[in-house]
């Protein structure tokens, strides 16, 4: 008999389903070359924002500003992205990825929608342009009720 006491959330069993099989193969993709799931983020982040601010990178990826100075300290020392002064002054750096970096994170995007059309092949076409549809009214929503 199920458990009556607290409600259950079957959106969140759905997609915490779906976003585990997703990370999962994220993570081994980007293990194979030797980073974490995080650090390929970021070096992806950085492809798309060069020159963001440390404070940028962790809001982006919703940690803090000391764990992104670890990331970007190891990151770094591989080559794969470096912090530049602005302006001469040592206290505004700007992250940029590398070229190396950029390079070792190609083809990630694939492997994630070659992933993705996997768990996503039970649905026609057309039912999978009205989830997307709907999920794009619920994000658009989001910041309303983010802290």
């Amino acid at each position: 008999m199920a458990d009556t006491s607290s409600p259950r959330i079957r959106s969140f069993d759905l997609f915490r389903s779906i976003m585990q099989a997703q990370r999962k193969a994220a993570e081994e993709w980007v293990r194979a070359r030797g980073l974490t799931f995080e650090q390929a983020v970021v070096i992806g982040y950085l492809e798309q924002v060069p020159g963001a601010k440390q404070r940028d990178i962790a809001d982006m990826s919703k940690t803090t500003p000391a764990n992104i100075s670890l990331m970007l300290k190891v990151l770094e020392g591989r080559s794969l992205v470096e912090r530049r002064t602005e302006n001469g002054d040592e206290r505004s750096k700007r992250v940029y990825a590398t070229a190396t970096g950029i390079a070792l994170i190609a083809g990630l995007n694939e492997a994630v929608a070659e992933v993705d059309e996997g768990i996503f092949a039970p649905l026609t076409p057309a039912e999978q342009h009205t989830l997307e549809a709907l999920l794009d009214k619920v994000n658009a929503a989001l910041p309303a009720y983010q802290p």
